[in-house]
């Protein structure tokens, strides 16, 4: 079944004094995989500079805190108080939950207005400490006030509404659901309305939860903005693995309009069923004109976390090094994945893996600077094998060739380092074994 998404808004009451004039924010969230729309299961939204946090829940779409016209400032909190939970689903549609909790026992009122102040529920509940559960059934208006009163306080929040058949009767409803826990370490909810305060400057960290994972977003807004959760890494379209001539299976990863290998490449035969010489002894390797391949430090144990390091001649033999229909990308087509990832600056950060040394292999050494592996390329620091036959630098970086030649001896690669989220494009000695991915034609 198709789901039906509703961009998420917050709005935010600039709270800077007790005489401070209304102000709102609002702040639209919405993610997308590979250009496709992806619906939002929550967002975690934390004040960086202010401390507090609150959390949006699907099927929420709105979180409003601000103030209201006629009643008492919402952005006071004492510590013999209460909180008001911002109601779920928001917009409502059939009924809706709000939750309360109580340092203490209290006597609360809880009333519902309409956009023109007219109170369509009323009620007075003697409520224990701890978290209470109300459920609203609206009428046909698309806007109510919910306000409840307990020790000369008072918390309101805005109920939006999506009027059905069902509600063109007019009835209203507010029904007491129990006591869920008996203390606020449990809370079910974050949106703890008036704890979480924002002030023009505030940085506020945007955390995004769907079904493919998690993006973060870390702003100080200082007006109405959107802000765009991209989500890559899912398999390619119709080709979720690819297998070699050698039966080795990788996974793969649509990162834009490209498809590429998600693991380093391993096969020791050719795509024409030709094998591939794995040379071991240094003074072979430093004279080589043709292609080879090596694990690293000649230990096959390497195979299966860092793939194999091969030379650039069996990068471009006419044997073919990538399974058939797939190729080892030119200098261009790593231009392309880099700037779609937002330039070699920090485009690094988003192909690397997270996995560091606490992890079983592979992994990066720390600090694996920006690493976020945003993008799903997964790479992986296979180390090199230096022109002159000696191994270096696993679990520290990731280098790879291109297909394309920078002169009669040397050849465009691009490398990821544990210490910088940028991608260092380059060129070096066709003799130099690096790690190859490799990009479906």
């Amino acid at each position: 079944m198709k789901k039906r998404f509703l961009p998420t808004v917050l709005m935010i009451a600039m709270i800077t004094g007790a005489m401070a004039q209304k102000a709102t924010m609002t702040l639209t969230y919405t993610a997308d995989s590979n250009t496709q729309h992806l619906p939002l299961n929550s967002i975690l939204i934390e004040n960086l500079t202010q401390g507090g946090d609150t959390t949006l829940y699907a099927p929420d779409t709105v979180l409003v805190l601000d103030y209201i016209t006629g009643m008492e400032e919402i952005g006071t909190f004492s510590g013999k108080g209460f909180s008001l939970s911002q109601n779920y689903p928001n917009p409502i549609i059939g009924k809706t939950t709000i939750e309360l909790f109580l340092n203490e026992r209290e006597e609360v009122v809880v009333t519902v207005s309409d956009v023109l102040g007219r109170e369509v529920a009323n009620q007075e509940f003697p409520l224990e400490q701890g978290t209470h559960s109300f459920t609203f059934y609206p009428g046909r208006e698309s806007l109510y006030f919910l306000t409840a009163r307990a020790d000369n306080q008072t918390r309101t929040i805005k109920l939006l509404n999506y009027p059905t058949d069902a509600d063109a009767s007019g009835f209203y409803k507010l029904g007491y659901n129990g006591q869920l826990k008996t203390g606020a370490g449990d809370y079910k909810s974050g949106n703890l309305l008036n704890i979480f305060v924002f002030g023009l400057g505030d940085t506020l960290k945007f955390t995004s939860f769907t079904d493919l994972g998690e993006r973060v977003i870390t702003s100080s807004p200082t007006g109405d903005e959107t802000y765009y959760f991209h989500y890559t890494g899912d398999p390619c379209p119709g080709t979720p693995t690819i297998t070699d001539i050698d039966g080795n299976v990788y996974n793969t990863v649509q990162i834009g309009n490209q498809c590429w290998m998600k693991e380093n490449l391993k096969t020791t035969t050719y795509r024409n069923g030709t094998a591939i010489p794995n040379v071991t002894d240094d003074n072979t390797w430093i004279n080589l004109t043709t292609g080879a391949y090596a694990w690293y430090d000649n230990d096959i144990s390497w195979k299966d976390s860092y793939g194999a390091l091969y030379n650039w001649y069996a990068v471009v033999d006419s044997k073919g090094l990538c399974p058939a229909g797939w190729h080892t990308p030119t200098d261009s087509e790593w231009i392309i994945l880099t700037d779609y990832l937002g330039g070699e600056s920090i485009a690094g950060g988003k192909m690397k893996s997270t996995r560091t040394e606490s992890d079983a292999h592979p992994w990066w050494i720390l600090p694996n600077t920006g690493a976020t592996n945003e993008s799903g390329f997964s790479g992986l620091p296979g180390g090199y094998r230096y022109g002159n036959g000696t191994f270096s630098y696993i679990g520290a970086y990731g280098y790879f060739w291109s297909s394309g030649e920078f002169s009669s001896s040397l050849a465009w690669y691009r490398t990821l380092l544990y210490n910088y989220s940028y991608v260092y494009r380059s060129y070096g000695s066709k003799q130099i074994g690096f790690s190859v991915r490799c990009l479906r034609d």
